[in-house]
């Protein structure tokens, strides 16, 4: 299953407080517009039908089955900079 880092717990966790009309919500992965190119991600206040979760230290992912099955032996890390977030993928060691 998709695990966080540290740095991508508290990243969702600001995006989330970032966004008081989703209290209690999280971030949701799904595929992106392109079939054959990378992931969406949206800020939404609840899972969809049949999303799977992942949760750490309260900051919740919201994984739409198909990338579910895709990211289930990867990392979401992220690097803070400037007020920005960049979420990268990498292997799970």
């Amino acid at each position: 299953m998709l695990t966080l880092t540290e740095t991508a717990t508290t990243a969702v966790k600001a995006i989330i407080s970032g966004n008081p009309d989703i209290a209690g919500g999280g971030l949701r992965i799904g595929q992106g517009l392109d079939d054959n190119q990378g992931f969406a991600v949206s800020v939404v206040a609840s899972p969809e039908p049949g999303d799977s979760m992942v949760e750490s230290d309260g900051a919740k992912v919201f994984l739409e089955p198909t990338a579910s099955a895709v990211l289930d032996d990867k990392t979401l890390d992220a690097q803070i900079e400037n007020g920005s977030v960049t979420f990268a993928l990498v292997p799970q060691v």
